[in-house]
């Protein structure tokens, strides 16, 4: 697996635990490290690029996500897609080196590890929706 899959899954899993405890991020990203550690210092790096982008921008990231999913308020998303989501829509909003279609098929491959039956398919479209709102609003790259 490459560093920045790996980061990736990192930074899911701060998410996530943020996501259902309210902790503080830096306390969060603390435990998590002490509970998955890791080696590569740019992937540690990297992971908690994204999570700070995601914390900096969460309500306009969220906004995408409403806004892309009709019939779905963001509370009603699991908690586990919610922010796949929300991890993929901070990294295309911050990381222009990265394609968008890169971060997307990032973001589905999550899903099908970490979600249900439904979520890679549910995270793809949702991200597609979000991804032409959000680049409507800036040039695209």
């Amino acid at each position: 697996m490459g560093a920045r899959r790996r980061a990736r899954e990192h930074a899911l899993k701060v998410l996530y635990q943020l996501d259902v405890t309210d902790s503080p991020a830096d306390e969060a990203m603390e435990s998590h490290w002490l509970l998955e550690p890791e080696t590569d210092p740019s992937v540690r790096a990297f992971a908690q690029r994204l999570v700070r982008d995601v914390i900096a921008a969460r309500t306009d990231i969220d906004g995408l996500i409403s806004a892309a999913s009709t019939n779905w308020r963001i509370e009603r998303i699991g908690t586990v897609d919610r922010n796949i989501l929300r991890l993929a829509l901070g990294e295309l909003r911050s990381a222009p080196d990265t394609p968008d279609a890169v971060v997307i098929d990032e973001a589905v491959e999550l899903a099908k590890e970490y979600g249900d039956s439904e979520s890679a398919a549910f995270v793809n479209g949702i991200l597609e929706g979000a991804r032409r709102r959000l680049r409507a609003e800036t040039p695209p790259r």
